[in-house]
C-alpha cells in the first residue's frame, strides 16, 4: 500500500507552486459528485477538497466538476466527456460509480482515473476510501451515553459494506456503555434527498428516538431533529456545524483535501502509480467534528480518549467478543476484525434487528 505523509506532500506542494517543477500546460482534473456542492455533506467535503487542490497549485491546474451525477449510465457519460476534455486525472466520488469508472478508463488509458470508495483498481486506476467507521465508534460511544429513550435511529443509505460497518461500529459502542440500548435502522435507498431524509427522521423520532445517526448527506435530519427537541444528532461527512449546539453534537468530517493534492501533485511530476488506500482517524482523513456543550464534559473526555486511541493503534472498533446476529461467534475474545472481512461485511452483529435488504 503506497502511502506517504501529509509532510512529504506538503513538500511536493511547496516544491510545485513555487516553480521547481515546471509545465507547458495546467495539469486538467475533473470531479464527479453524487450530490450538490451545496449538500452540506458529502459532496461539499469533496469539493473543499478541490478547492484545497486550486489553492495548492494555482495556475499550475484547471479543474473541473460535476455535481449530482447519478450512478450509472449517466455517470460514464460525465466520465467520458471529462477523458474527451482533456482531463489528466478524473476523481469520481461515489461507491455506484466503481464500474463506469473501470469501462471509462478502458477506453482512456493515458487517463488516470481516482474512484472513492470502492474496490476495483486497474493499470490507470486507483481507489481511496476513509475507515469511516472509526469515527461512528466514537458517535455511538456519545449516543449510548446521552440517550435518555435508550432507542436511537439510524438513517442508512444503500446496504453497502461500508454502510453497514458503520451501523455496528456505532451500535457496538452505544451497546458497550448502555446495555438497553436500541437501534432501529430505516434504509432510506439514497445519498442524498432531503426530503426522504426527513421524513425518515421524523418516523424515527415518533418512534421514541432521541437519538439520530444518519449515512445520508443532506443536512435534513439536522432539521428534524431542531423542530422535535430533545433529539440529538451528528454530522455526516462534514460538520453541519450550524445546527450546533443542539441538535448536533459532534460529527464526522472527511478531510479529502490532503490526498487530492498529493495526488494531483504525483501526476505533475509523473510519479502517480495506481494503489489501493484505506485511511482513518490516524492518517487525519478521517475527523472527528468540536463536540458541542450539549455533552457532558465527562462524556466528551471519553469519545476524545477513544478517538486518540484509535489514532495511535491502540483500540479497534471491532475487538472481540462479538457474534454475529444470528449468535455464531464472529470474533473471539481479544481478536480483531481484518480488513478482508470488514471490506466485504454483509451482516449485522448480535443485537440489531431487523434484516439487511438485498
Amino acid at each position: 500500500m503506497l502511502r506517504r505523509t501529509l509532510l512529504g506532500a506538503a513538500a511536493t506542494t511547496l516544491a510545485l507552486s513555487t516553480g521547481a517543477f515546471a509545465q507547458d500546460e495546467p495539469t486538467k482534473v475533473g470531479f464527479v459528485y453524487v450530490g450538490p456542492v451545496g449538500d452540506g455533506g458529502w459532496t461539499y467535503e469533496h469539493e473543499q477538497g478541490r478547492l484545497a487542490v486550486e489553492e495548492a497549485f494555482g495556475d499550475q491546474v484547471e479543474t473541473v466538476f460535476q455535481e449530482s451525477v447519478p450512478e450509472g449510465a449517466d455517470a460514464e457519460r460525465v466520465m467520458t466527456q471529462m477523458a474527451l476534455s482533456g482531463a489528466d486525472l478524473i476523481f469520481t466520488t461515489s461507491f455506484g460509480y466503481m464500474d463506469p469508472t473501470i469501462n471509462v478508463a478502458q477506453k482512456f488509458p493515458d487517463v488516470k482515473f481516482e474512484h472513492a470508495t470502492g474496490y476495483k483498481t486497474a493499470d490507470n486506476v486507483a481507489n481511496y476510501s476513509a475507515r469511516f467507521y472509526e469515527g461512528r465508534m466514537v458517535q455511538g460511544h456519545i449516543a449510548g451515553k446521552m440517550t435518555e429513550t435508550n432507542k436511537i435511529g439510524y438513517i442508512a443509505s444503500f446496504p453497502i459494506p461500508e454502510v453497514i460497518r458503520g451501523i455496528n461500529a456505532s451500535f457496538l459502542a452505544a451497546k458497550a456503555v448502555n446495555p438497553d440500548v436500541e437501534f432501529n435502522v430505516v434504509w432510506a435507498f439514497t445519498w442524498f434527498d432531503p426530503a426522504k431524509e426527513s421524513d425518515a427522521a421524523r418516523a424515527l423520532i415518533e418512534q421514541g428516538a432521541d437519538v439520530i445517526l444518519q449515512h445520508t448527506d443532506s443536512t435534513a435530519p439536522q432539521a428534524a431533529a431542531a423542530d422535535a427537541g430533545d433529539v440529538i444528532t451528528f454530522g455526516q461527512a462534514s460538520d453541519m456545524s450550524e445546527y450546533a449546539p443542539m441538535p448536533r453534537v459532534s460529527s464526522i468530517i472527511d478531510n479529502w483535501g490532503p490526498y487530492y493534492v498529493e495526488r494531483v501533485g504525483q501526476v505533475m511530476e509523473g510519479t502517480w502509480e495506481p494503489h489501493s488506500i484505506w485511511y482513518g482517524i490516524d492518517e487525519g482523513m478521517v475527523k472527528i467534528g468540536e463536540i458541542s456543550d450539549a455533552v457532558p464534559e465527562e462524556v466528551k473526555a471519553e469519545a476524545l480518549a477513544m478517538r486518540d486511541a484509535i489514532a495511535a493503534g491502540e483500540l479497534h472498533p471491532f475487538t472481540g467478543p462479538i457474534n454475529r446476529q444470528d449468535g455464531t461467534e464472529w470474533l473471539a475474545e481479544g481478536e480483531t476484525a481484518d480488513d478482508g472481512t470488514l471490506l466485504g461485511m454483509d451482516f449485522y452483529v448480535e443485537g440489531l434487528t431487523g434484516d439487511i435488504p438485498n
